[in-house]
């Protein structure tokens, strides 16, 4: 067996859905793949582009309204195939815009309805167009994830959609808003996660700041790659067990908290 597995990342729209340092969560995962024994092979998917054969973790970052229109009927064509794939248990994260588009309905600032692709069962609404009205600034979430019950996660959001759960039966909460606004201006829930696709508010840039997420992304995917018998079990075991040296990471994160939420 190769000695250096190939690892399929896939980035959806990359021109037109990459703010707020988004594309820094595509390099804490080549970075933390090649780390675990991978050669990742980055994968762009544009307009107009099929989906490549091979994916083992979906990525889409944030875009402002203009973009979300420009590419929502391309991703249409996508849908089938995208929801197949998390079905099966591919991991996805969807940042901000993106999250929005793997929901069911986007209603932009200038009236302008959007459909998602209904990955996630909620739904978007912007109030208008005016930048009072955005939810803008830093985030800190308590973990609702299953296994990261006791993590936290911090993040920039910077949206004026307003996200609500159409039903808790298919997708949950990604977490419980300590600081900022999460999904919307009532302060409660951040993200959702349904499966193993993940939809967040959180920038700059997600995954750098929470090596939590990260792993749980990886290694969702490195499971699924050994059930398919595309990698050996005992590779997967093996990494489960290796150390990952985070504490530059997670002192930063603990200090952002107690800055932040100094009685918490």
């Amino acid at each position: 067996m190769n000695s250096y597995p190939k690892f399929y990342l896939t980035h959806l729209y990359p021109k037109e859905m990459s703010i707020y340092g988004d594309m820094g969560n595509i390099i804490a995962l080549q970075y933390r793949l090649e780390r675990y024994g991978f050669e990742v092979v980055y994968q762009e998917v544009n307009q107009g582009q099929n989906l490549p054969k091979n994916t083992d973790i979906y990525f889409i970052g944030g875009g402002q309204d203009k973009e979300q229109e420009i590419i929502f009927k391309d991703l249409e064509t996508k849908k089938e195939r995208l929801i197949s794939d998390v079905e099966e248990g591919v991991p996805v994260l969807a940042i901000c815009g993106g999250y929005q588009l793997l929901g069911k309905k986007f209603l932009t600032g200038e009236g302008l309805e959007i459909d998602g692709i209904g990955i996630f069962d909620v739904e978007t609404k912007a109030p208008d167009a005016s930048v009072k009205s955005r939810c803008i600034g830093n985030i800190i979430v308590k973990s609702m994830i299953s296994g990261l019950l006791d993590d936290y996660f911090v993040g920039f959001e910077n949206h004026s959609g307003q996200t609500h759960f159409l039903s808790y039966d298919k997708c949950k909460p990604l977490g419980k808003v300590l600081l900022g606004f999460g999904n919307n201006s009532s302060r409660v829930y951040e993200g959702c996660i349904y499966k193993n696709a993940i939809g967040t508010y959180m920038h700059g840039s997600c995954l750098p700041k929470n090596p939590e997420l990260a792993n749980f992304l990886i290694f969702k995917a490195i499971r699924n790659k050994a059930e398919k018998e595309e990698i050996d079990p005992q590779f997967y075991l093996d990494l489960k067990k290796a150390e990952f040296n985070d504490d530059i990471s997670q002192e930063t994160k603990k200090q952002l908290i107690q800055r932040l939420l100094p009685n918490n």
